[in-house]
């Protein structure tokens, strides 16, 4: 079961109310895009590659438009763990463990 932790369902939240700035419309396609690539973590939860900044095998991210969903495996679950802008340099501390 794919899980979304409060950081991530409130960094979703952050990238709607951007764009929503520009537009409403973009806005929640783009939001309801990301939430919807997690989707797949059900069945193939490895499917993402391991973030490169952790090298930790259970941590991993899948990548849309310009960002970057970071997920834990923990058996029998999946936890997005955060929602990051591509441009931003990944600290250990922004991902919730």
């Amino acid at each position: 079961m794919v899980i979304w932790s409060n950081p991530a369902r409130a960094d979703l939240r952050s990238i709607h109310d951007f764009i929503a700035h520009d537009s409403k419309h973009y806005a929640k396609k783009v939001t309801q895009d990301i939430a919807a690539k997690t989707d797949i973590l059900n069945e193939l939860p490895r499917m993402g590659k391991v973030v490169p900044e952790l090298g930790n095998d259970t941590i991993r991210e899948l990548s849309l438009y310009s960002y970057r969903i970071l997920y834990e495996i923990r058996e029998p679950d999946v936890v997005v763990l955060a929602v990051i802008h591509k441009r931003r340099d990944l600290q250990p501390e922004m991902v919730e463990r």
